[in-house]
């Protein structure tokens, strides 16, 4: 499972995620200039907090792309509104390398809110977006980012442990039948056999189960 870079050494990398603005109907043009203004101060706290901004993007179908090219090691949506429509883009664009999401907006529908936490967002700041809280917001969101990765890990390797003993029971079963031993000396042959192969032990019962299927 992929994990955010070490950022100990240099400046926290960041993109950027906005409305696209090529969207934007003319009554609504006010509107946009407002979120144009938001999305620049965003931008400038940004920087004065010491953190690099790879890219600044509005959230386009290609936005998946443009996200793996810049490599941020976190991503910031800034929406004054219409939160829903952007999910979409954004999560999908961090589906096959986790990266915290963080989002700040005006939208205070609780529904909305959980939606966007489910879909895999970091953080959900309603009304928050000034200067003197976007570091601790950040920082917030990495620690909790880091921790639900970590406990992800932790579970994908109990899944794969239990998963890993299922195969050597059956296994050990197999050369139990087959040839006629008790289970401590099936379980030491397939030992023997993993460790003269260089294999892991699930590798070998893998091996024996697919073989005793041809047979």
């Amino acid at each position: 499972m992929a994990r955010p870079r070490s950022t100990s050494l240099r400046a926290l990398k960041v993109a950027v995620i906005s409305p696209d603005p090529a969207l934007a109907q003319d009554e609504h043009a006010a509107d946009h200039a407002r979120q144009a203004q938001r999305s620049a101060a965003l931008v400038h706290a940004l920087l004065d907090a010491g953190y690099e901004v790879v890219a600044v993007l509005p959230a386009t179908p290609d936005l998946d792309d443009r996200i793996a090219q810049a490599r941020p090691d976190l991503v910031i949506v800034d929406a004054e509104s219409g939160v829903r429509d952007l999910l979409e883009h954004v999560v999908l664009a961090s589906r096959d390398t986790p990266r915290p999401i963080v989002l700040f907006t005006d939208d205070d529908d609780t529904e909305t809110a959980q939606l966007a936490i489910s879909a895999g967002v970091t953080a959900y700041i309603v009304d928050g977006l000034k200067p003197s809280r976007v570091k601790p917001v950040i920082e917030v969101a990495l620690a909790r980012f880091q921790r639900e990765q970590g406990l992800r890990a932790e579970l994908d390797d109990a899944r794969t442990q239990l998963s890993e003993r299922k195969l050597i029971e059956r296994a050990k079963g197999i050369v139990m039948q087959r040839q006629g031993c008790s289970e401590d000396e099936a379980f030491g042959r397939m030992r023997k056999l993993a460790m003269e192969k260089g294999l892991k032990l699930a590798e070998v019962a893998q091996r024996i189960l697919d073989t005793a299927s041809l047979i």
